[in-house]
């Protein structure tokens, strides 16, 4: 039997901690990020947009709510910022390998994160991005991604991928098709949070990264906490 080790992770576009409310409250999206209690977490605009762009999270309360850590960014859009154009990973119980940050083509500025972690049972890679809002952005945005997938370890790709189709006109075939998870990539609503009808956010594994479940986390407070729900996983690494 080949060496294997289940994950739990997750995706979550938190918008800036302001709830379906309109309530900006950083401590009920660490709860929810709690609520979650995954090993690896994408997250999703943890910056605030315009002026200092400084992060809505309190980093230390996180992890001591939690034990997740964030991955650390040597480039970031300022000094005060969690993440690159919104985007953070956090993890636990793992090695950190490597990280970098891409800078995504399109015409809305958009990025993504590449790391390389080193779990109990063998190594993974992460990508994790925001796409945009135009579809020939995000098919651009997707050959791009593409290219980071590494036929020599597990990849998982996650994040608000913005795309809600599944067929053919899907924007991410090139992500699923290098992935090897284009007939067999699932997606569950999760936007908007209050009553869940788009699947806009998505954790695609590869063949080595298998997904066992895929489901919206959805509670009280994640219907509050933010305008789209969490999505969670539980994935198995393959050697």
């Amino acid at each position: 039997m080949p060496n294997a080790e289940t994950l739990i992770v997750g995706s979550y576009n938190i918008h800036k901690a302001v709830g379906s409310d309109y309530r900006r409250d950083p401590h009920r999206t660490i709860a929810v990020i709690r609520e979650i209690g995954a090993d690896l977490v994408a997250l999703q605009e943890v910056d605030r947009r315009f002026g200092d762009r400084r992060g809505v999270l309190d980093l230390a309360m996180l992890l001591q709510a939690t034990g997740l850590r964030p991955v650390p960014l040597s480039d970031r859009l300022g000094d005060l910022a969690h993440g690159w154009h919104g985007n953070l990973i956090l993890f636990r119980n793992a090695e950190l390998e490597d990280a970098r940050v891409i800078t995504l083509p399109g015409l809305e500025p958009r990025g993504a994160i590449v790391a390389d972690l080193r779990f109990k049972a063998g190594h993974l890679r992460v990508i994790a991005a925001h796409l945009g809002l135009l579809k020939g952005s995000r098919l651009t945005q997707a050959r791009r991604l593409a290219a980071e997938i590494d036929d020599g370890r597990p990849t998982l790709m996650m994040g608000d991928l913005n795309e809600w189709r599944r067929g053919p006109g899907c924007s991410l075939m090139p992500l699923k098709t290098g992935l090897g998870a284009a007939h067999s990539a699932r997606s569950v609503a999760s936007f908007p949070a209050r009553r869940p009808t788009l699947p806009l956010d998505r954790i695609i594994g590869s063949q080595r990264a298998q997904i066992q479940s895929l489901d919206p986390h959805d509670t009280p407070l994640s219907r509050l906490a933010s305008d789209h729900l969490p999505i969670r996983a539980r994935i198995r690494l393959t050697a």
